[in-house]
């Protein structure tokens, strides 16, 4: 028995030995070698049948703790994979970023070179236009000048017309062809003997030049040409026509006629539109008369009043009330007239 029971001892000391140093539950821990040797044989097997349940557990918590680590190292490995792959992709990533960043930075480039261009062709135009405008501007003042300078033309010839026009009598109304027999100026002193006898006798009234005008804007017009007759003195023309207002009916064969001053086209057209603000004045008994050149004269509050425009006319009927009420109609005819004239050039 001490035999057996040493050597039971013995075994137990040997799986003693196989316990890990850090169990603390193992109750052979508990056991110093004098208790040993005191236990019964039932105690060795109970400690024996100990060691083996916790022998039994170590390995399973070692084959547990191994199934983990491989685990561990599976996912690890996974992971390294995972990584590797990641890695990969961020550097596929990158050279593409970087490549669209490139590509980016190379378009803003381009960009920027374009707008740079741009502005260049930009800030060019706008030079070329600035050089049109004030080429067109210059235009502008040139056609200016020279309108100024063809109305200014124009006056002067109106005025060098109406200079050598000045003795001429214009007749209005002589049929054609009743100059075959007498000429014009037979005709002239016919109708100085048929409505002033006195002026027929006056030697002195001479008649230089006569000839009908050219018919300028219509050859099929059925009324006949003015016939221009150019005395020798001013005066006498002035002193037929003061006879011609007076007896304001003049016949040729019994036939009416009109005898006027002959003016140049400028002159003519200026007379022409004084005619509606005479006809409104003519009613109201202001005796209105156009002188010569084309001013227009009439009676207000017992003064004779003279204007050579339209303008001075418009600011004195500002002033006068009864004669603003009077003319407002046809001034403001005129008015809108010459604003439509205006928009046609």
């Amino acid at each position: 028995m001490p035999n057996n029971k040493r050597k039971n001892q013995g075994n137990k000391n040997k799986e003693v030995t196989m316990t890990p140093p850090n169990e603390k539950d193992t109750p052979i821990q508990d056991y110093e070698d004098e208790e040993i040797e005191e236990m019964q044989e039932a105690d060795l097997k109970k400690l024996i049948r100990t060691l083996r349940s916790s022998q039994k557990q170590i390995l399973e918590l070692q084959k547990s703790l191994m199934d983990k680590i491989e685990n561990l190292s599976h996912e690890n490995e996974v992971l390294k994979r995972n990584q590797n792959e990641m890695k990969h992709l961020v550097e596929q990533e990158t050279v593409i970023v970087m490549r669209n960043h490139n590509e980016v930075k190379n378009s803003i480039d381009q960009m920027k070179n374009t707008l740079e261009s741009l502005k260049k062709r930009m800030g060019e135009a706008e030079e070329r236009i600035s050089d049109l405008e004030d080429r067109e501007q210059e235009r502008i003042w040139s056609d200016q000048r020279k309108e100024e300078e063809i109305r200014n033309l124009k006056h002067i010839v109106g005025n060098l017309q109406d200079t050598i026009k000045k003795p001429n009598i214009r007749v209005l109304g002589v049929p054609e062809g009743m100059e075959r027999e007498k000429g014009l100026e037979g005709l002239f002193s016919e109708i100085l003997a048929e409505n002033f006898p006195g002026l027929e006798k006056d030697r002195d009234i001479l008649v230089q030049e006569a000839h009908r005008t050219p018919n300028k804007h219509d050859q099929k017009r059925s009324s006949p040409r003015h016939v221009v007759i150019k005395l020798t003195t001013v005066k006498h023309k002035e002193k037929i026509l003061k006879y011609a207002r007076e007896k304001r009916q003049i016949t040729l064969r019994g036939s009416p006629i009109r005898l006027t001053a002959d003016f140049s086209s400028e002159t003519l057209q200026a007379r022409r539109e004084w005619r509606d603000i005479a006809q409104v004045l003519r009613e109201n008994n202001c005796q209105p008369r156009i002188l010569y050149h084309a001013k227009l004269s009439f009676v207000n509050e017992d003064e004779i009043k003279t204007f050579h425009s339209k303008q001075k006319l418009k600011e004195f009927v500002a002033t006068r009330p009864a004669l603003q009420k009077m003319l407002k109609d046809v001034l403001h005819t005129e008015t809108q007239k010459h604003g439509h004239q205006y928009e046609r050039r």
